[in-house]
């Protein structure tokens, strides 16, 4: 099932015997109102280029089976199935849901009258986006071990880190390893049965086994499985059922020697609303953190990017200007890629480090000017009312420490310098100093004003706006 949304069907072969029946006249006006959802959950902009060209396929129940033309059917399934879902479940109640589908796809109730004999029923296997696999991952210091430790999880299920625990801010590449683990697996040992969920659907099934009186038939589904996959774990937090239902079903995978990973944003530590033995439980085998990618990161997701979806005509200085700009997370680096790419070819313009400037300018505003690490660390001492030496020596006390992991976020942000090259500046400190203190400003600034101000009000004193 891809992530926060209904599933992806398989695509089928074209088979001339199999005619796909007409969509049901009742099912028009739900998709009609799913339409109207949409066109309030995001921009204009957004619904015309991306989500206008769907068509209902077909109905069954509460699901409606929908196709997308060739050149938008990627995006769609990459960026919108969560919209897609929330508005079926807006229109249709909480079992309403969304499956796109190839355009040659036929119901399988249609198919069966054809197919001939011999032809049994199976489970069908967890499906798994193709195009998040291990090679198309790209490497830096920040996901370095989380990618190690993923890729020896998915070549011995079980064996190598059980459980696996992936944590980082959303939109950094989380969701892609595990399904790399589960493409991994199916390719290599299609004998055993992975099973991929999000929280959010975990626990939709479980509810609902429980309201239907069948919670044993759940509880054996989801505990036959060779290798779990569960994403966003954080949003366990306020579901104590479901909670007590993952915490024996954890220990139930674990006893059996299933190989288990999960994801969240934060680390087993931090999920403080959940009891102390989910998150031992959590803790026990590997943590690997996943970190914002540095600017070399950056540019080589850019350029993978553009050469899967073959975009030849952007030139290496449209990427550097996007990849100055944009430093949050891989979902939004490709995101902006891709919002450049689609003005450019609504204008008939070819897309350029003008025309990037322009479309991403009042969303992530660049640098004035670049600021040496001398600068930077000028600046923050001074805003905190210390010596520049302080920051470089050991001194650990809260506010010189606070100071020190500023300057080191804006040496990280204003700067092309390396990790290591920036922690030997600052006393000698290694490059993981560096991605913690980048990492925890970037979290303070989301969650404390006083911290967002503060680093606001250095840029300009370093004459950067942003």
């Amino acid at each position: 099932m891809t992530p926060r949304a209904a599933s992806l069907a398989p695509c089928t072969q074209h088979d001339p015997r199999r005619v796909r029946p007409p969509v049901p006249e009742h099912a028009e006006p739900d998709w009609k109102a799913v339409q109207a959802e949409l066109r309030r959950e995001v921009s204009d902009f957004t619904f015309h280029l991306w989500l206008e060209p769907l068509r209902l396929a077909h109905r069954a129940e509460a699901t409606l089976f929908v196709t997308a033309p060739a050149h938008v059917r990627t995006w769609v399934r990459d960026r919108h199935m969560h919209q897609l879902g929330s508005a079926a479940r807006a229109v249709l109640g909480e079992a309403g849901r969304i499956e796109l589908v190839d355009e040659a796809w036929v119901p399988a109730d249609t198919a069966g009258a054809t197919a001939g004999p011999g032809s049994g029923a199976r489970e069908t296997p967890a499906s798994f986006n193709p195009k998040y696999a291990f090679d198309q991952f790209v490497i830096g210091d920040g996901n370095r071990l989380a990618h190690a430790a993923a890729l020896a999880v998915a070549e011995q299920p079980g064996q190598a880190y059980n459980p696996l625990f992936l944590h980082g801010p959303p939109g950094l590449g989380k969701t892609h390893l595990l399904h790399a683990i589960g493409n991994y697996v199916q390719a290599h040992d299609p004998g055993l049965a992975v099973h991929y969920a999000t929280v959010e659907t975990f626990t939709n099934e479980f509810v609902k086994a429980v309201r239907g009186g069948n919670p044993a038939e759940f509880k054996e589904r989801f505990r036959r499985s060779d290798v779990v996959l569960i994403d966003d774990v954080q949003f366990l937090a306020e579901k104590t059922k479901t909670k007590e239902e993952f915490f024996h079903s954890f220990n139930a995978l674990y006893e059996a020697g299933s190989q288990l990973v999960f994801t969240s944003d934060r680390s087993p530590s931090d999920l403080e609303s959940f009891e102390a033995r989910l998150r031992e439980r959590f803790g026990c085998g590997l943590v690997a953190e996943v970190e914002p990618p540095d600017f070399d990161v950056r540019m080589a997701i850019l350029r993978k990017r553009a050469g899967l979806d073959a975009l030849a005509d952007v030139s290496e200085e449209t990427l550097l200007e996007i990849a100055r700009r944009v430093t949050a997370s891989v979902r939004v680096l490709e995101g902006a890629l891709i919002r450049v790419v689609a003005y450019a070819s609504l204008r008939g313009e070819r897309a350029s480090p003008a025309l990037a400037s322009h479309v991403l300018g009042r969303l992530y505003p660049a640098a004035s000017h670049k600021s040496s690490l001398e600068e930077i660390q000028d600046a923050c001492a001074a805003a905190y009312g210390l010596e520049r030496t302080a920051l470089l020596a050991q001194d650990r006390t809260r506010h010189v420490a606070l100071a020190r992991q500023v300057a080191m976020y804006l040496s990280r942000e204003l700067t092309d310098e390396t990790l290591p090259e920036i922690g030997r500046r600052f006393g000698g400190r290694n490059h993981t100093t560096v991605l913690h203190a980048h990492r925890k400003v970037a979290l303070g600034m989301t969650a404390d004003r006083d911290t967002a101000d503060k680093v606001r009000d250095i840029r300009r004193r370093l004459g950067n706006a942003g």
